[in-house]
């Protein structure tokens, strides 16, 4: 099913328009493989790598193409978020470049490396509460007091454009691709994804992959509407979110399944990349790959003939102190 702009919240073009605005700024992250992964999971796999992006992660992408967007009066104001992780680096590293101001509302209990990001790329970090009642409320106090621009983390177009250019990238380098597996959480990046590679391969399948503690996007495609989990409870921080209004249509009309796998099985996969790859992957980054090589995607014969798959590592962004800590004791 081909997007179009009235249905969606980006498109192709926007999403080619995204990429000539950010390609002076972001990383072109390379595309690696492994043959012993190949040999493991019985398939060709190919990892586009957005742990080297910029900031670490694929946010970068989006947050640039957001903050170029703005116009002088809007960007004088600077720009805001909440954010418990790599959008708040990514959305600090964008407005440091173009020269203004983040304030960047942040969740008690976020992950320590992604705050210290935060703070060297010059974002303002003003706390609130865990809850995302109080993230909004906090966030909503600094756009009244400040004027500055609000730019969410995935329910915004500029931002899922940006992150459409992934799959630009991936299939003019490797097009012979027949199924690209993402990360899900807000729905941002698997939005832009799917917008940008069912429009250049109509047959492609996009797939996402889900934690089974937060599997909100698969409870939802099963509803048919965005359902909304109280309570969260995984490894991948960076997968908690909801969907939004914008990225739940392109969730429902063009993500073929939703491959839901356990905490356990995210490990073994992270463990993977560092041993096979030689890839620092966090939590979130190595679930595509928990999901190719999980029983519910090896056994479903409606994915017997996805042979060659790309896999959208996001990020690499892990606490490693307490790996520091245990070499010095």
């Amino acid at each position: 099913m081909e997007a179009n702009r009235h249905e969606y919240a980006a498109d192709l073009s926007s999403i080619k328009e995204a990429h000539e605005r950010i390609k002076p700024y972001i990383h072109e992250t390379p595309v690696l493989t492994s043959e012993s992964l190949n040999s493991i999971s019985g398939r060709s796999l190919f990892f586009k790598c957005e742990c080297f992006q910029k900031g670490g992660a694929f946010k970068f992408r989006g947050a640039c193409n957001a903050v170029l967007s703005l116009d002088s009066e809007q960007a004088a104001k600077g720009v805001v978020t909440h954010s418990s992780g790599n959008h708040a680096a990514a959305l600090s590293l964008a407005a440091k470049i173009q020269g203004i101001l983040a304030y960047i509302v942040v969740p008690e209990g976020a992950p320590k490396c992604k705050v210290d990001n935060v703070i060297r790329y010059g974002g303002k970090v003003i706390w609130s509460e865990a809850t995302m009642s109080s993230r909004e409320e906090v966030a909503s106090r600094v756009l009244q007091e400040t004027g500055s621009v609000l730019i969410h983390p995935y329910n915004d177009g500029r931002i899922i454009s940006g992150q459409g250019t992934i799959a630009l990238e991936l299939l003019e380098k490797i097009q012979e691709i027949d199924t690209i597996i993402v990360p899900i959480s807000g729905g941002g990046l698997i939005s832009g994804v799917a917008l940008a590679a069912k429009s250049i391969k109509p047959s492609i399948r996009i797939i996402a992959a889900e934690p089974k503690g937060a599997d909100d996007a698969a409870q939802s495609k099963v509803a048919g509407r965005i359902i909304t989990l109280p309570v969260t409870s995984t490894i991948a921080d960076g997968l908690r979110a909801s969907l939004g209004d914008l990225t739940w249509p392109v969730v429902r009309d063009l993500v073929d399944a939703v491959v839901v796998v356990e905490d356990g099985e995210i490990i073994e996969a992270m463990r993977m990349c560092y041993e096979m790859l030689k890839v620092s992957v966090e939590p979130s980054g190595a679930i595509g790959l928990a999901a190719v090589l999980s029983t519910s995607f090896r056994s479903n014969p409606r994915w017997k003939d996805c042979r060659n798959i790309g896999i959208v590592i996001s990020g690499g962004n892990v606490d490693l102190g307490v790996l520091w800590d245990s070499f010095k004791s």
